[in-house]
């Protein structure tokens, strides 16, 4: 038994699993390395994800696996990642950024299907199927290259909406293309694909995109329970929804708000960040998934989620002026600060888990890119309330 376990230990993968998570079980660290330097460092490792991507293709590394290393760009989640990067370029007056977030959308033309549509999945992935979702996400970057760079991108931004437009039930559902990666079933949190024409109708107003969002956003209010909870709202047919999918949903609702001023929208947007604020904890934890009662699902934390939810939280203090969506959202940013490892290896610097602590069922032993994107995000709002309020962070 004993060579056994020393052959077992002998195992490069095996040892470093062990040890982050030995790291972790020493429970969240204490420092929090602050608001300015979690962006940087957050943006440093997306660019590095970038130049090391398996697939060598302009895109973003999905993530980088402790085992496995770096995986091959993702179109989805790189879609998302243009504005994070066209942000930062005008937060730090880094035209790099910049550049960086132009050879992502020349990947987008290259990859996207004749009709308008994007394959889900990473780039290498099979089946190669065009999937509803996937092609919202990158209209997001679509549009917002289209903003920075002028009429180089409109023509795949208009064929990507056009598309969603051509494929959406009368409902406002969209059934047709799911994802063979995400598990059967209708998503509600197609509310972030909503959000991706919400963006294009802004460039393009004469279109049908913000009526076809909207219709979408109408039909996932139907899935919201009374006090904020949402159905078909999981991944890979999970009995719970996570925080990282619950944050996709409300986001796509505020939205909707902020596109249409429509009350409604704020009241069931309010109703969903309500819900997960009474499960916020003193220290910034949020469970990783929910009941349908708003009980702990898991004792993890899917941290994804957690600064999803925070940013969520910061743009309801924003529209509300109340401040306990402010302190929530400073708290949960906070917490998940504290999860970034600040020193070297460069691979795992700067980059947020899929799960605190790491060996949680949300990515296990993962960093994927949308994490460390939604953090910077989320970690940039506050750093403008902060700059307003004359506060430190």
């Amino acid at each position: 038994m004993y060579r056994l376990i020393i052959k077992f230990l002998r195992k490069p993968k095996v040892v470093k699993n062990l040890a982050a998570a030995l790291r972790d079980s020493f429970g969240l660290p204490a420092r929090d390395p602050g608001v300015d330097r979690a962006i940087d460092l957050g943006y440093k490792w997306l660019c590095l994800a970038q130049d090391n991507s398996a697939s060598n293709d302009g895109g973003v590394a999905a993530n980088y696996n402790l085992v496995a290393g770096w995986a091959p760009s993702y179109p989805e989640t790189t879609g998302y990642i243009v504005p994070t990067m066209l942000d930062y370029a005008k937060l730090r007056n880094d035209n790099t950024a910049r550049t960086r977030a132009e050879r992502m959308l020349d990947w987008f033309v290259s990859i996207q299907f004749i009709e308008g549509s994007f394959q889900g999945g990473s780039i290498t992935a099979t089946p190669v199927v065009p999937v509803t979702f996937n092609t919202g996400q990158i209209l997001l970057g679509l549009a917002a290259g289209v903003r920075e760079f002028g009429g180089k991108y409109a023509a795949s931004m208009r064929k990507a909406a056009d598309w969603l437009v051509d494929t959406q039930d009368p409902d406002g559902c969209w059934r047709k293309y799911l994802s063979p990666f995400a598990g059967s079933g209708v998503k509600v949190f197609d509310t972030h694909v909503a959000w991706g024409l919400f963006e294009a109708a802004r460039i393009e107003p004469d279109k049908p995109y913000a009526e076809t969002a909207l219709k979408n956003i109408r039909w996932a209010l139907t899935q919201q329970h009374k006090n904020g909870w949402f159905d078909n709202c999981t991944l890979e047919n999970s009995p719970y929804p996570v925080t990282h999918t619950l944050g996709y949903v409300l986001r796509g609702i505020l939205e909707a708000y902020k596109y249409s001023n429509n009350g409604e929208f704020l009241e069931k947007s309010i109703l969903t960040a309500d819900g997960l604020l009474s499960r916020l904890g003193e220290n910034g934890f949020l469970a990783g998934g929910f009941n349908s009662d708003w009980s702990d699902a898991v004792r993890w934390v899917c941290l994804t989620g957690s600064v999803q939810v925070a940013h969520c939280w910061l743009i309801l203090y924003e529209i509300t002026s109340e401040k306990k969506y402010r302190d929530a959202g400073f708290l949960a940013n906070k917490y998940v600060r504290r999860t970034m490892r600040t020193e070297p290896p460069p691979e795992t610097r700067g980059a947020i888990k899929g799960s605190f602590p790491t060996n949680g069922k949300y990515l296990t032993y993962l960093y994927p890119n949308w994490a460390t994107k939604f953090c910077i995000d989320s970690n940039m709002l506050e750093k403008s309330i902060r700059e307003r309020e004359g506060t430190q962070g």
